[in-house]
């Protein structure tokens, strides 16, 4: 069975955001939010995994590429803050691309497939 590095790589995302969290110092509402973005990207893959239809699918990922984004604005909050150094922020962005690159990818071959 192939690997699903897409859903490898987001649930190192929630992880590693989980971590983050609890060893940085920021308003408890702002670690919600970046906890609650970064655990949808993994969610609505993980979904995606067992939709209904290809339509299903597509709609998780189109989920999770907004999420992603997100979580990529709450990263450039913290380090504008910051909250976290530059390193840090540098690698998590560079997840979140790789992250996003492939959810575009993605969506772009079912839109394709669905015609």
């Amino acid at each position: 069975m192939a690997k699903n590095y897409l859903l490898i790589y987001s649930e190192q995302l929630a992880t590693n955001i989980e971590l983050l969290c609890q060893n940085i110092k920021a308003p408890s509402n702002t670690l919600f939010q970046i906890r609650k973005s970064s655990s949808s990207v993994y969610a609505n893959i993980r979904e995606a995994n067992y939709g209904r239809s290809k339509a299903d699918m597509l709609s998780e990922f189109e989920i999770s590429l907004k999420e992603c984004s997100e979580t990529e604005g709450w990263l450039q909050l913290f380090f504008n803050t910051n909250g976290i150094d530059e390193e840090t922020y540098k690698d998590f962005r560079n997840f979140c691309g790789r992250i996003r690159r492939m959810l575009i990818a993605s969506c772009k071959t079912l839109k394709e497939n669905a015609r």
